[in-house]
């Protein structure tokens, strides 16, 4: 485990306060990451591995897992069942998600199951979106390139939220993404971790010393 998986498992002690049975197997967050050249990502990459070394967390890389589109609905439904929060992770692609998030919101959340009659499954849940875009924060305003703010881009998935009864928390943003340098995505990281829902404190970082996490929170 590196110094910064180490920060952000530490962030902030007071929020590690719910207690989970030590024989838990399914995670309370469930992050779909999707990225469909990961390898080029600054930062969604090294997001999603961070977030993979987080005590309960699960990620999964739409990319990776169906390379060929074709989505274990009932794999994903099951593991989405026993989450209290769902994490949407992307980068926005003209304007939007990209194709196989999309199509895993088309088929995993479906009618009878997600919503409509019968479909309580997600009720109660959260979902959270971590976005990154290639443009600076000032192109997305009624002044800027986009000529609205990121938050109109994201409506879909709020109102996905709101339809299957989950509630919809604060998107995390991060703009001029291809232009992050190690610190911005650091910060990014540690920002991610600050918003996710409380955790248990992994029994090891009890004995970590300040010198060990380098003395500081970030801001």
């Amino acid at each position: 485990m590196d110094l910064l998986q180490r920060r952000i498992l530490l962030l902030p002690a007071t929020r590690w306060t719910r207690s989970y049975p030590d024989t838990m197997t399914e995670p309370p967050v469930v992050v779909i990451f999707a990225h469909p050249s990961p390898r080029r990502s600054r930062v969604n990459r090294p997001l999603a591995e961070a977030l993979a070394a987080l005590p309960h967390v699960e990620v999964r890389e739409l990319y990776r897992l169906y390379v060929d589109y074709d989505i274990d609905v009932v794999a994903e439904q099951r593991l989405l069942s026993t989450a209290e929060t769902l994490v949407l992770q992307f980068p926005v692609r003209w304007y939007s998600v990209p194709a196989l998030l999309k199509l895993w919101l088309d088929d995993v959340l479906e009618s009878g199951w997600a919503f409509g009659p019968g479909g309580t499954a997600l009720r109660g849940k959260s979902m959270l979106a971590v976005v990154s875009t290639g443009g600076h924060a000032d192109a997305y305003g009624p002044e800027g390139t986009h000529g609205h703010p990121i938050a109109d881009f994201l409506l879909p998935l709020e109102q996905t939220a709101l339809l299957c009864g989950m509630t919809w928390l604060p998107p995390v943003v991060l703009h001029d993404a291809d232009n992050a340098d190690s610190d911005a995505v650091a910060l990014h990281i540690e920002h991610v971790a600050r918003h996710l829902p409380a955790l248990p404190l992994p029994p090891e970082t009890q004995q970590w010393t300040d010198a060990e996490l380098g003395g500081e929170d970030a801001p």
